[in-house]
């Protein structure tokens, strides 16, 4: 029998906390602890291990990037971080996907899609609305000397992977990008997987933004020489 998800909701508003939990557990979806702060969710999600976190972006103490960043570093395998914020172009969603969030949803997002969002990165997924992980990419991605490294790094990939991670910054699903490449699935999913590790990528989330910053999408949307 499959284990329950478990999920962490970090909120400072007692009502959202309420109305998430209603409903991810009407869908059999286990909350076991909630914060009203980034503090206090990090000690939830070292004290429960949950699979996903559900995470406010303005809280107060500790705000919601800060607690992402404590849990993602050096906590591979760990939780699937999902930022909540009420602003779909935001620069704190952008910093918090750059930290390692899986995806984010606004706050007034359906029961079906909550609760779908939620078993999607349980599975490694990332959540990415393309057009909107685009525009807020396009608006606050910046070229600085930490990503140098990056840039260089890209040298690792083949010329194949490179046409994937490009279009992977494009926002294209697994089935868009094999209907592209004239690929199966499972091959474009071999090769997802092959620039995730060697890039050091939590999910599509993270290769989106390397990316831009990375420059081999410029700013605007043109592709650019690694």
């Amino acid at each position: 029998m499959t284990e329950p998800l478990r999920v962490v909701l970090a909120d400072d508003q007692t009502l959202v906390r309420t109305g998430f939990r209603l409903i991810l557990m009407s869908e059999g979806i286990e909350v076991v602890a909630e914060a009203t702060n980034g503090t206090e969710a990090v000690e939830a999600v070292r004290r429960t291990r949950p699979d996903v976190v559900l995470m406010d972006i303005r809280m107060p103490e500790t705000d919601g990037l800060e607690a992402t960043r404590r849990i993602v570093t050096g906590t591979a395998g760990g939780p699937r971080v999902i930022i909540l914020t009420t602003f779909d172009l935001d620069h704190y969603v952008y910093a918090a996907l750059a930290a390692g969030a899986s995806g984010f949803l606004l706050k007034d997002v359906s029961p079906e899609h909550l609760t779908a969002a939620v078993r999607l990165v349980r599975t490694g997924d990332a959540l990415l609305a393309p057009a909107i992980t685009r525009r807020l990419v396009e608006r606050f991605a910046r070229r600085d000397p930490g990503t140098a490294e990056l840039h260089r790094s890209l040298s690792a990939l083949t010329p194949r992977e490179l046409e994937v991670m490009t279009l992977l910054g494009r926002g294209l699903s697994n089935a868009e990008l094999a209907a592209r490449l004239q690929l199966s699935e499972a091959t474009v999913k071999t090769h997802v997987a092959r620039i995730l590790g060697k890039l050091d990528l939590r999910d599509r989330a993270q290769a989106v933004v390397a990316a831009y910053e990375s420059g081999l999408i410029s700013v605007g949307g043109g592709a650019t020489a690694p």
